[in-house]
């Protein structure tokens, strides 16, 4: 896998998110059944927007300060 998120991306998958937030699979889909981190489901797919991940990553910098 890459260091890097890709920037190019709209929407991520979960392995990516992971990979992005340095999380496991369980807590990444237990963030999107709290409804913490936006989901989409395209057929079976589970898609994660990249503004979702930023605005979830910024939610949370806000929350610690």
């Amino acid at each position: 896998m890459s260091s890097a998120l890709p920037t190019t991306h709209q929407a991520l998958t979960v392995p990516e998110v992971m990979e992005a937030l340095r999380l496991s699979r369980f807590k990444v889909y237990d963030l999107i059944r709290s409804r913490e981190l936006k989901s989409i489901t395209i057929g079976r797919c589970r898609r994660v927007p990249a503004e979702a991940l930023r605005t979830y990553m910024e939610t949370q910098l806000e929350e610690a300060t």
